[in-house]
C-alpha cells in the first residue's frame, strides 16, 4: 500500500475551458427528476439549453428522455419570461397531468433575474384546478456548479417542498430511506436495494433511477417518467427507521430531512472498496439486528480474491482521473488502497473533501489540464468520461470510461461500480487495460513444436532447432 498523503489542490487559473469536463447544473437537476414517477423537468430558458441536456441524456441512457422547456426567444429574454413559464405549466398540466414538475432555471434566466417562485405562486392563483400537480422551483445557473451540485440541489428542493414536518420517526421500523447521489448508476441503486431488502427492510429511494431508466415497458411512448419513486413516498419518508445517505453531495439533503422529520441519517462518502462496503453492511446489521446474509459474505470473499489476482497490475500504477468531486474521491481512495498512485486528478468544482484525497495533485479545471498533469506525472491509465477519448489517444495510454456522459459505449448505465462486486469489476477492468497496453510486456513464446503456430517455420528456424523439413 502506498503512503496516503493529502493532495495539493490548485484552483482554476484560466478564463475559459479548453476541453470542458463539466456537465451543467440543470442537467444534474433533470437527472434527479427522472427518478420520480410521473414527473417531468421543465427548463426555463432557450431551446438550446434544454437541447444540450436532452442530447447528453439520450446518448448516455439510449432511450427517450421526457424533458420540456419554456423556449424563450429574443423578446422574452429582454422583456421577461414570466408568461413563458405560466404558459408551459398550463400546457403540461392540461395535456399530461404530471404528478410533479421540477422547474429549473438556466444561465440565461439566472442572468436575466427571473423570479421562478413568484411566477409559480401566481400560476397557483390563476389555475387552482391543477392543485394536484406538485411544482418544485429550483435555481440552477449553469455558469456555477456542475452535474453533481445540480442533482443535489434538486433533491434538497424536493425534500424542502414535498416533505412536511413530522414527529413520526420510526413509525415504520422496517422502512429505510436511501438518498442516492448522482455518482450512482441505475445498476448501483439496484444493488443497494437488494442489500437493504436482504436485511428485511423496505427501501424508499430518492431518486430511484433504477426503476425509471434502463428497461422496457409496455407503453410505446409517455411524455412523463414511467418509473421511479412515487410522489406519495414523500409523505411516508418521515415514518422510516433511518436514512442512509450515499454520497457526500447529499449530506445537506440528509440533514434537511433529519431536521424536518427527526429520522436519523447515516452518511457514507461512497461505497467503492472493501472498507466502505463493510461500513455500510455493518450499519444495516446494526439497524436490523439480523446476521449478514450468506450471499453478501460470498461477494466479499470474491472481492478479496479479485484484490489478490490484480494487485500485480495495480501496484504503483500511475493513474490520472477526471470526474465530479464525489466520483473522483471514491476512485482515488479505492485505487490508492490497492497500491496505485493517483498522479493527477481534475474536477470541475472545488469542495472541502478534495484536500483530503490521496492524490499527488488535484486541479479545478478541464480536460486540457488533466492532459498536462497526466503527461507530467507519467500516467499510464486515464479514468473519465467519453470526452477523454481523444486525450487518451494523444497520450497513447488506455482509458477506463467512468462518469457522465458515456456515449461511445453501450451499457454505461448498467455498469455497477459500488459494492463488493462492482469494486472487483473495477479492479479487473483496470488490470485488463494495463495488461494489454503495456509496451514492455514480454511477447508470448511460441514453441516450434506447437501445432497452433499461425505461420510455418522458416528454413532458418528449422536449422536453429536442428529440425529437418
Amino acid at each position: 500500500m502506498t503512503d496516503l498523503k493529502p493532495s495539493t489542490v490548485t484552483p482554476r487559473t484560466k478564463a475559459l475551458a479548453i476541453n470542458p469536463l463539466k456537465a451543467s447544473q440543470p442537467l444534474g437537476a433533470t437527472l434527479a427528476c427522472l427518478g420520480i414517477r410521473q414527473s417531468i423537468p421543465l427548463l426555463h430558458g432557450s431551446q438550446g439549453c434544454s437541447a444540450f441536456a436532452k442530447v447528453f441524456l439520450v446518448q448516455h441512457f439510449r432511450e427517450p428522455i421526457p424533458l420540456q422547456t419554456t423556449a424563450m426567444d429574443q423578446v422574452s429574454t429582454v422583456m421577461g419570461g414570466d408568461d413563458s413559464i405560466i404558459e408551459a405549466l398550463e400546457t403540461l398540466c392540461t395535456k399530461s397531468s404530471p404528478a410533479l414538475i421540477l422547474v429549473t432555471t438556466t444561465g440565461l434566466t439566472e442572468t436575466q433575474g427571473s423570479d421562478v417562485r413568484r411566477v409559480i405562486s401566481q400560476f397557483r392563483l390563476d389555475y387552482p384546478q391543477f392543485a394536484a400537480t406538485r411544482i418544485v422551483p429550483l435555481n440552477t445557473p449553469d455558469f456555477k456548479g456542475c452535474l453533481e451540485t445540480g442533482f443535489a440541489r434538486a433533491v434538497e428542493a424536493m425534500i424542502d417542498s414535498l416533505v412536511a414536518p413530522s414527529e413520526t420517526a420510526a413509525a415504520r421500523p422496517q422502512q429505510l430511506n436511501l438518498l442516492a447521489s448522482s455518482s450512482l448508476t441505475p445498476a448501483d441503486i439496484e444493488l443497494l436495494k437488494s442489500w437493504v431488502e436482504a436485511f428485511g427492510f423496505t427501501p424508499i429511494v430518492l431518486p430511484d433511477l433504477s426503476d425509471s431508466l434502463g428497461h422496457l415497458v409496455d407503453l410505446d411512448f409517455s411524455p412523463l417518467t414511467l418509473g421511479g419513486t412515487p410522489v406519495s413516498a414523500f409523505d411516508q419518508i418521515g415514518n422510516s427507521a433511518a436514512t442512509l445517505v450515499i454520497g457526500r453531495s447529499l449530506f445537506k439533503a440528509g440533514q434537511l430531512l433529519q431536521e424536518r422529520t427527526g429520522v436519523h441519517s447515516h452518511r457514507f462518502d461512497h461505497l467503492m472498496g472493501m472498507h466502505a462496503c463493510d461500513q455500510f453492511i455493518q450499519c444495516l446489521h446494526r439497524l436490523s439486528g439480523k446476521p449478514v446474509p450468506a450471499f453478501i459474505e460470498r461477494q466479499r470473499a470474491q472481492l478479496q480474491d479479485a484484490m489478490v489476482d490484480t494487485h500485480f497490475q495495480l501496484g504503483l500504477a500511475p493513474v490520472a482521473v477526471a470526474a465530479d468531486p464525489e466520483l473522483l474521491g471514491a476512485l482515488c481512495e479505492w485505487l490508492t488502497l490497492m497500491g496505485a498512485r493517483v498522479v493527477a486528478g481534475v474536477t470541475p468544482i472545488a469542495t472541502r473533501k478534495l484536500a483530503e484525497l490521496p492524490c499527488n495533485q488535484i486541479k479545478v479545471g478541464d480536460l486540457a489540464d488533466l492532459e498536462q498533469l497526466a503527461t507530467a506525472g507519467g500516467a499510464e491509465l486515464l479514468i473519465g468520461n467519453t470526452h477523454l477519448v481523444d486525450c487518451a489517444e494523444r497520450l497513447g495510454i488506455p482509458l477506463l470510461r467512468a462518469g457522465f456522459p458515456q456515449y461511445d459505449h453501450y451499457g454505461a448505465h448498467r455498469r455497477c461500480w459500488i459494492g463488493y462486486g462492482g469494486s472487483a469489476q473495477t479492479l479487473f477492468d483496470i488490470a485488463n487495460l494495463r495488461l494489454h497496453s503495456d509496451p514492455h510486456r514480454i511477447a508470448t513464446y511460441h514453441s516450434y513444436l506447437s501445432q497452433k503456430r499461425d505461420t510455418p517455420l522458416t528454413d532458418a528456424e528449422h536449422a536453429q532447432h536442428g529440425g529437418a523439413r
